[in-house]
């Protein structure tokens, strides 16, 4: 009677427009309240012990890293280099607005820091060049996903610390797949370039001018991952490294950077680190009392009876996690249901990497879709577009990333291949 409640509870405060982390914690306040064998003081103990990790600390830095590009001009001088070499094919300026997305992605961790930095120079720029307002949004908004998926990934440092698995595995894991959505998008917009405008071809010492120019940025995924590839640095490391070589680079080689905006960046970052951070600390205290309950005994014991195979679970999960992700952020939706599914996972032989694999890109996709669809949301604000109107400008390229990610479930075993070389005890 009590669950029935509380999911009624839960229902309506997100149907009223109640944030999720708020709403994530009356429940579980209720909820344990309800109950006289545990204390109320776990709520908060349990939000407290949620945020105290180390692996954690990672967020907010990505963030600060992502910000720090923005404000230093950074992201610009990818979107110049990445104009100058394909923006004279036609549909160039959509091929340029995928592939900064895939370098950004190599250094921000989050996709919406994507869709904010990118969409504000490409949106309006596709627009003015000719194309209409639902391309240039959805080819936005649906290439800012990929910065939760190719490393260093804010959400798959989050799945590291629910799950328990290396953070560097999983990191290694994405590369491929985040590779391979990238193309596929281009695909889209290759099939459909006779729609679009054919840009501005660049004079050779234009190309080798902007390459140079953005050397500084383009070597911040290599220094990343080859940190920790190479064990120089852990991945919250690598966080606090992105931040401090995003600081000197946009001070000193950009100039970009003034010192007297430091204070108005830091702010940003904690107000939009703490969206996520309080999100995953009131999920934390709701995970406690499903815990009470059993839910992730239950949920693996299902399965078991079901004896459904590795790809019918996978495709579940991707169903199920694709709804979750319409009206809830990535962060509460894998601190909330990953301890309970995690254990059937196992069960049926599914390695946790490939699991969380699936999760992230799958919670990546719901960036896109409405009502929540976050990137999706800023985007069509940029454009001053309507939802409608934008969603249906992503569907082609949220449709070929769907493909992809059925790819991936078809055959798990094949995406294991790279962390498997790099990092052979990190995962079963």
């Amino acid at each position: 009677m009590i669950g029935a409640v509380l999911v009624i509870i839960f229902v309506g405060c997100v149907a009223i427009g109640v944030p999720i982390a708020f709403s994530l914690g009356l429940v579980s306040f209720i909820g344990i309240s309800s109950l006289s064998e545990i204390p109320n003081i776990i709520v908060f103990t349990k939000m407290f012990n949620g945020l105290n990790s180390f692996t954690l600390l990672a967020v907010p830095l990505f963030i600060l890293a992502a910000n720090l590009m923005n404000e230093g001009d950074i992201t610009k001088r990818l979107i110049d280099f990445c104009n100058a070499l394909v923006g004279r094919f036609r549909g160039g300026l959509a091929y340029s607005n995928v592939l900064v997305s895939m370098i950004f992605a190599g250094i921000s961790g989050s996709s919406q820091a994507d869709t904010a930095g990118v969409g504000k120079i490409f949106i309006p720029s596709m627009i003015e060049e000719g194309y209409d307002e639902g391309t240039a949004v959805g080819v936005t908004a649906a290439s800012s996903t990929l910065g939760s998926i190719i490393p260093p990934s804010i959400t798959m440092v989050v799945y590291s610390g629910v799950a328990n698995v290396g953070t560097g595995a999983l990191f290694m894991t994405g590369i491929v797949p985040g590779v391979l959505l990238g193309l596929a998008m281009m695909s889209i917009i290759f099939y459909k370039r006779a729609k679009f405008p054919k840009g501005e071809k660049y004079p050779l010492n234009v190309v080798i001018h902007r390459t140079i120019e953005s050397v500084p940025a383009l070597f911040t995924p290599v220094i990343l991952i080859g940190g920790i590839i190479s064990g120089v640095f852990t991945p919250t490391e690598s966080s606090a490294f992105a931040c401090l070589y995003a600081l000197l680079i946009g001070i000193f080689y950009y100039k970009t950077i003034k010192i007297k905006a430091l204070p108005r960046i830091l702010i940003e970052t904690m107000e939009l680190g703490s969206l996520s951070l309080f999100a995953l600390a009131t999920a934390s205290s709701l995970g406690e009392l499903l815990s009470y309950y059993e839910l992730n005994t239950k949920v693996s014991s299902f399965f078991t009876q079901l004896a459904a195979g590795p790809f019918v679970f996978l495709l579940i999960i991707v169903v199920f996690f694709m709804f979750i992700g319409t009206f809830m952020d990535a962060v509460p939706a894998m601190i909330l249901f990953v301890p309970i599914i995690l254990p059937a996972s196992q069960a049926l032989g599914i390695s946790p990497i490939i699991m969380g694999l699936v999760i992230v890109v799958t919670l990546a996709l719901g960036l896109v879709t409405p009502p929540y669809g976050l990137c999706l949301l800023l985007a069509s604000s940029i454009a001053g577009t309507t939802i409608e109107k934008a969603f249906k400008g992503t569907l082609p390229y949220f449709l070929s990333s769907l493909v992809v990610l059925l790819f991936m479930i078809a055959f798990p075993d094949f995406w294991l291949s790279i962390p498997a070389a790099i990092f052979p005890n990190l995962y079963i």
